[in-house]
């Protein structure tokens, strides 16, 4: 599809936009320093475990009604609000370092990721669409995700040198001024408004409201089986592998690793990673089977640079990753094609609780797969589900 000259600078500025807006939301220099802070101040581990069972729990919580209260108000609001609330709870931390702190900042944290989730996507999708150049999405969206893992090595590469100069507390100031710039770009998001697909009992409003919003993404899942499978196929694929990687640096060490060399091998998965978000024009070329086969590949390299148990195997481990980054964009794809409603952020954030209730048992499965066979074969044992999702895909199902 070509786009209108004229529209070509609309196009522009909203893909500058995005990538301005993921690079500095993921450059946060504590990052890579807060559970260093949490030890420091005395939590034990599993205090500092229960943190990441209510961060997780309000990102559940808050994904699906935030997605409604996107498609009813404003897609461009939430994702001002959402680097805010996390800049909050950052200054918490620092300010007021303790358990209930860490608490209410990872309360705040995961509800700014759920205002964003769902939010993002139908805002960039919507907004292409009006340009005439929603084809050009899988591209905006790869570039998104790279930004991103580039925003999160800046993080690993600063945080040392600022917290050597002033601690947390200027660690804590560097990451709520990047989110304060997240929000101020956030601004700078078009947003023209998608009329209702439905009539809603609104009183003669044209806009839906929260409960219409809602009602309408439901029954776009409930009634299209092409969406309902886009949904779970993002969620299968974007779950497993997305838990996998808060687990890689202690797979680094498993394999004999000195800790100073950790770094640069989870540096070689984060570019394994990049390579898969710029993948995505390409890859929106595959079949059916060209992504099946697209899974097992990844799934077969996970397998395999694990069970390595050497630092050699991050090689295979990086080209796992920027298969599953590849394979997770496309997922995004498919599910935007195929919403036709107005309730577009409501849908795509149902898919990112679906993500992320995935998300949380995986966790609860892995801690014992790794306690009883060690994380080599944890690793490679997790991905297998993978092949189960190929398959379902060769059936023509999804």
């Amino acid at each position: 599809m070509l786009v209108a000259p004229a529209r070509v600078p609309a196009t522009r500025r909203l893909a500058a936009t995005l990538y301005g807006y993921a690079f500095l939301t993921d450059l946060v220099l504590l990052y890579p320093l807060y559970v260093l802070l949490f030890a420091d101040t005395g939590l034990s581990v599993g205090q500092i475990s229960s943190l990441f069972v209510l961060w997780a729990a309000a990102g559940i919580v808050l994904e699906v009604p935030s997605g409604v209260w996107a498609d009813a108000v404003s897609r461009r609001l939430l994702l001002c609000l959402a680097p805010l609330l996390a800049a909050a709870g950052f200054a918490l931390w620092v300010l007021l370092p303790s358990y209930p702190a860490f608490a209410v900042g990872f309360l705040l944290w995961g509800a700014g990721g759920a205002l964003r989730s769902g939010a993002l996507e139908a805002l960039v999708f919507t907004e292409l669409e009006r340009l005439g150049a929603a084809d050009r999405y899988a591209r905006l969206i790869g570039r998104t995700r790279t930004a991103e893992v580039l925003g999160a090595v800046g993080s690993g590469v600063l945080a040392g040198p600022v917290f050597a100069l002033g601690g947390y507390l200027a660690v804590g100031a560097a990451s709520v001024v990047t989110c304060l710039l997240a929000a101020a770009v956030a601004a700078r998001f078009p947003e023209h408004r998608q009329p209702p697909a439905a009539p809603v009992p609104s009183g003669g409003d044209d806009e839906p409201g929260w409960l219409d919003s809602l009602r309408l993404g439901l029954r776009e899942v409930r009634a299209d089986r092409r969406v309902r499978a886009a949904v779970l196929l993002l969620a299968a694929v974007t779950a497993i592998w997305g838990g996998l990687d808060e687990y890689t640096g202690l797979l680094a060490a498993d394999t004999g690793m000195a800790e100073v060399g950790v770094p640069l091998l989870l540096l070689l998965v984060w570019a394994g990673m990049t390579v898969g978000g710029l993948l995505a024009p390409l890859g929106e070329r595959l079949s059916h089977s060209g992504y099946a086969g697209l899974l097992v590949f990844a799934a077969a390299a996970t397998a395999a640079g694990a069970l390595l148990r050497h630092p050699a195997g991050f090689v295979l481990l990086a080209a796992a990753f920027a298969a599953f980054q590849l394979a997770t964009v496309l997922a995004d794809v498919r599910l935007q094609a195929r919403i036709t409603g107005s309730a577009r952020a409501t849908v795509t954030s149902l898919a990112g609780m679906a993500t992320d209730l995935t998300i949380v048992a995986f966790y609860a499965g892995y801690g014992l797969l790794a306690g009883a066979m060690g994380n080599p074969a944890a690793f490679a044992v997790a991905v297998l589900p993978y092949l189960l999702v190929a398959l379902w895909l060769l059936t023509g199902r999804a």
